[in-house]
């Protein structure tokens, strides 16, 4: 019987997905259906699914697998203070800062949990106040990115504000989870402990941060160097757990930290990733439904009644995120937001595995929980999906700042693609500002070049900055200025190029182009290159370059592409080489296309190549 169950539970790891994508059920979460289907196979109707060691095993290890690629989904960039608490502009125009909105929004959620705990204990419900605000508290990251992922709206201000919020609501949750865990369990005194675990995690960071970058380059395909780095991560700190009184669950969330911090491949993160949604987690999950007795719960009117008012407990503790999203963006979307932050399951299920371990909750009341958390993780994703609307700032791509106003600032305004870039031009001259205030739509006059007064006026909150004064010096100052408040890209130009300050520019990630130069290269190129110049130039066809990260395509030989016969693709960077591509050659993640073709197709492919 052991056999058969396990059978039954990997194949139907196999069948689910592919009969939602078969029926085009694309709202509902696989984690959700595998639950469903586990609840149908397993005590609560047929039985076919039974406990079993082998499938405690794997279930056990697919939740640890879980916590540990869920410590992989913080973006870290997202908490620097240089980039991301500078006030943004959302879709309705307001100054955002995203930590800032977060941390006010998670702090109302944390005081209205505590709040609905207190209630129910009051009302004779449900009797652990400190277990209840936990998981009320709590948010599924991995669902929030994957609908933020699908939305594009990752990078815009709301985006981050709802990822911020979503890291929060996983993090803290699991840090109060360890000290409820380690207070229940009668081992209070050896709290301060849990410190050992950190100290672990951060001797383990420094101790292969740069024998990384060696795996990454002596790894093969019977070595795996890089897997088999973040599975001794992850059963080295949930050792280290385990024995100072933590979770095991929260020695996987750092090991899967560290393995952020070490900088993966993107080839990396996906291999991960397949081994863990591909095998383990949907074990954990289809388990958890064979797990739950409805039966039990709907004979129990105590714990029937539990239901209705969990879910809605569920919805109330984040309605401060909806209220305060609603001062920063639009209502619609601040609405959207907040019932997307309501999704709670990655945290909840370890939660009650944990308090079932320390009998501090029922068999039924788990179920009560599960089962609410599952109804509001259905209902969550599909209510975002209708409400949340794309206005045009959403959908722009990157930021850019051009300071300095010429022939040549004036020509690239007017050509960037304002379907991918957000344009806006600064000058502190005032004849200048008076002559083109009439063309350019977005142009700011400055009172001048200090900058105190260019970090003031936000004129470093942006994904692209470019210095084009006549002063060379000038350029490189508000540049470097630049490039140390956090600007991804910096580009300056200079009117006479000198080779020292070319190198120190380049060894600081701040790039460089002169006008006479480019000038020069493009006669040069018309001479000696006649065709290479008519693609630069033609109006008709485009010459793009992308970066490839929707998976989609990834994996796969170019021949394979439904596209390519619309485009040439010249030449690809991967890494720090250059490779010519033929049709056999296999894309990977992070490569970088050089393409033409026709400018609707070529633009219409890059928008799909560059999409995650």
């Amino acid at each position: 019987m052991e056999g058969l169950s396990l059978f039954l539970t990997v194949f139907l790891a196999l069948v689910i997905p592919i009969v939602m994508a078969r029926l085009r059920v694309t709202t509902v979460p696989t984690a959700m259906a595998e639950i469903i289907v586990g609840i149908l196979m397993g005590k609560s109707c047929l039985n076919l699914i039974t406990q079993t060691s082998q499938l405690t095993f794997l279930s056990n290890l697919g939740v640890i697998v879980l916590m540990f690629l869920s410590g992989m989904e913080i973006d870290f960039d997202l908490l620097s203070p240089k980039k991301h608490t500078r006030a943004r502009k959302s879709e309705s125009g307001k100054q955002v800062k995203p930590m800032v909105v977060a941390a006010f929004a998670f702090g109302g959620v944390a005081v209205a949990s505590v709040l609905l705990a207190l209630g129910m204990k009051a009302l004779g419900l449900f009797n652990d106040m400190a277990l209840a605000s936990i998981i009320f508290m709590t948010v599924a990251l991995g669902v929030v990115i994957a609908t933020l992922k699908e939305k594009e709206i990752l990078g815009r201000p709301i985006g981050q504000t709802i990822l911020l919020t979503a890291v929060m609501g996983e993090v803290i949750p699991l840090l109060l989870l360890t000290i409820y865990s380690t207070v229940n369990g009668g081992d209070a005194r050896k709290l301060w402990l849990i410190i050992l675990l950190f100290v672990a995690a951060i001797i383990l960071l420094r101790r292969f941060k740069r024998p990384y970058l060696w795996f990454a380059k002596v790894t093969k395909a019977t070595t795996q160097l890089d897997v088999r780095l973040a599975f001794f991560l992850i059963f080295a700190l949930v050792t280290v757990a385990e024995q100072v009184g933590a979770e095991n669950i929260l020695g996987a969330f750092l090991a899967g930290v560290v393995m952020k911090l070490l900088e993966p491949t993107q080839a990396t993160k996906d291999k991960l990733t397949s081994i863990g949604y591909g095998f383990f987690i949907p074990i954990f999950f289809i388990r958890t439904g064979v797990n739950l007795n409805l039966k039990l719960l709907f004979a129990n009117p105590q714990a029937l009644m539990l239901l209705p008012v969990l879910v809605i407990c569920f919805f109330l503790a984040k309605l401060p995120v909806t209220l305060t999203y609603m001062r920063a963006f639009n209502k619609r979307n601040a609405f959207a937001g907040g019932f997307l932050t309501a999704t709670t399951i990655t945290i909840v299920l370890p939660t009650l595995q944990v308090a079932r371990k320390l009998n501090a909750i029922t068999a039924t009341q788990s179920s009560a929980f599960i089962l609410a958390a599952v109804i509001v993780c259905i209902a969550c994703p599909i209510v975002f999906n209708s409400t949340f609307a794309l206005t045009p700032e959403d959908k722009i791509k990157e930021k850019v700042v051009i300071f300095g106003l010429n022939a040549v600032t004036m020509t690239v305004y007017q050509d960037l693609h304002d379907s991918w870039y957000s344009v806006q031009v600064l000058t502190c001259r005032k004849e200048k500002y008076d002559t083109y205030k009439s063309k350019v739509k977005n142009l700011k006059l400055f009172p001048d070049r200090k900058l105190d007064t260019l970090e003031a006026a936000g004129a470093f909150d942006t994904d692209i900055f470019v210095a084009t004064f006549t002063d060379d010096q000038a350029n490189l100052e508000v540049g470097r200025a630049a490039k140390q408040a956090g600007v991804k890209r910096v580009i300056v130009s200079q009117g006479k190029v000198v080779a020292d300050t070319v190198d120190q520019l380049r060894e600081e990630g701040i790039e460089l182009f002169a006008f006479n130069n480019l000038h020069g290269a493009m006669l040069r190129a018309l001479i000696e290159s006649p065709a290479v110049y008519r693609i630069i130039t033609d109006t008709n066809n485009a010459l793009y370059d992308v970066v490839v990260r929707n998976s989609a395509y990834t994996g796969r030989q170019l021949m394979d592409w439904d596209f390519v016969d619309q485009i040439t693709v010249s030449r690809i960077r991967r890494g720090d080489k250059w490779i010519s591509p033929h049709g056999s050659t296999v894309i990977e993640p992070g490569d970088e296309l050089i393409y033409s073709g026709p400018w609707r197709e070529a633009d219409r492919i890059h928008q799909l190549l560059s999409r995650e």
